[in-house]
This record gives C-alpha cells, sequence and structure tokens, in this order.
C-alpha cells in the first residue's frame, strides 16, 4: 500500500525509478531530515546487519539454516498454533523445502510435531522450551539493547514507534510477491 507522499511522487510525470532514488537520498552522507526516507532506510540496513549477525551467529552455532531460524521466529510468534502448511505460505517456500526444515529444526530439538486436535492429520509445530531458553539466552544482548534503547524514551514515543514498526511490517507483507 503506497503512502500518500509515494503516491504523489508517483503522480508526478519526472517521478521515475532514478527521481525517486534521488528523492530519497540526500546529496552528502546521512545529512537531511532526520525523519527522510534515506535515513530511515541507513539506519534499518544498520540493525537489520546487527541483528543478521547475532541471527546468523545462532544458526551456524546450532547448525541450522537461516530459513531454519526464520520458520523458528514464526513458530514461536504465530497467533495460533503452526501447522506445515502455515509455514510454508509464510515462508514462501515449496512443501518439500518446508518438510527439510521442519526436519532439521526437529532433529535439532528444536521443536516437535504434535497432532493435538480431533483430526489426527493435522500436526501442529511446537517450540520445545529447552530449546526457547537457550535461544532466550542467546539473544539476551539483543533483548537488553533492546531495553536499553527503550528505556531512552517515554511510553507515548515507544506507542509511536511500536505503531511504525506495525505499519512498515503490514507495507513489506503488502509488497511480498502475491501479498500476504
Amino acid at each position: 500500500m503506497a503512502t500518500p507522499n509515494q503516491r504523489e511522487q508517483d503522480a508526478r510525470p519526472e517521478s521515475g525509478p532514478d527521481q525517486r532514488r534521488q528523492d530519497a537520498r540526500p546529496e552528502s552522507g546521512t545529512g537531511g531530515a532526520p525523519t527522510d526516507l534515506y535515513a530511515f532506510a541507513v539506519r534499518l540496513r544498520r540493525m537489520n546487519g546487527e541483528i543478521n549477525r547475532l541471527v546468523q551467529g545462532f544458526a551456524g552455532d546450532h547448525g541450522l539454516h537461516a530459513t531454519d531460524i526464520q520458520a523458528l521466529g514464526a513458530i514461536m510468534d504465530a497467533d495460533e498454533p503452526m501447522t506445515p502448511s502455515g509455514l510454508r505460505r509464510h515462508l514462501g517456500l515449496t512443501s518439500g523445502a518446508v518438510t527439510a526444515c521442519v526436519d532439521r529444526l526437529e532433529r535439532a530439538g528444536h521443536i516437535r510435531r504434535v497432532r493435538e486436535s480431533a483430526d489426527r492429520r493435522v500436526v501442529h509445530l511446537r517450540y520445545e522450551p529447552d530449546a526457547r531458553a537457550a535461544a532466550r539466552s542467546y539473544f539476551r544482548p539483543l533483548a537488553e539493547a533492546t531495553e536499553a534503547a527503550r528505556s531512552r524514551f517515554g511510553e507515548q514515543e515507544l506507542s509511536v514507534v511500536v505503531r511504525f514498526l506495525e505499519a512498515l511490517n503490514e507495507e513489506l507483507a503488502e509488497a511480498r510477491p502475491g501479498g500476504r
């Protein structure tokens, strides 16, 4: 979903992809308004890089792939019990790739397959408590950094940050091929 500012840029005849790139990036460094698109892009890339370093370390230490870590996050954050087909849709993978991912996670002791509904064909993926504790311990520096950063802001400011992150995630989900 385009923002009003993007729709305005897209409506301008001279606003092709090259023009938008110029509009988003100031002439030098990270100058410009602290809330312009380029300033956000720089900070989001930097944050993404730092989080990826932690995630890659965890994956390497546990013999997992980056996709496996995404799967663990999806299982952990799901509002309802995650199924293999729900994981396939969430990750945008083939059935075979999800089966391989779930097999790796189960062999490594991170998840288990559970048949807990009346329909025994339905399989739910559960994050193992010991594995969750290990992940929590490994990612403690991320939690501590988040808490330290949060402590610098008031509740109203944090509320705006949370709303922004929710909106950004919604926009990114819509930008996926095939939408959500």
